[in-house]
């Protein structure tokens, strides 16, 4: 398993929220997408970590790989694994 944080929120017209986890070296993500109506529904919280299994996890392009190493740490950094956010 891998720890991933999370790096990206987004919104789009179609009630989708989106939501990108990254490894702190920003090389791999995983992306979630959630309608908002489930996201209100659920129990539980959106974290500021996730575990995957490497199978599961996609390059990240190679122009977004330093800003989402840079996130992920922020994140890692000021935030426990299971802490909403």
């Amino acid at each position: 398993m891998t720890r991933l944080w999370l790096v990206e929120r987004e919104y789009d017209d179609r009630n989708l929220i989106s939501f990108v986890y990254a490894t702190t070296d920003g090389t791999q993500q995983l992306r979630k997408e959630l309608s908002a109506t489930l996201l209100q529904q659920r129990s539980e919280p959106i974290t500021a970590a996730i575990e995957a299994d490497a199978d599961d996890l996609t390059p990240v392009d190679p122009d977004e790989q330093p800003r989402y190493a840079t996130e992920a740490q922020s994140v890692a950094e000021s935030h426990d694994p299971d802490d909403p956010i």
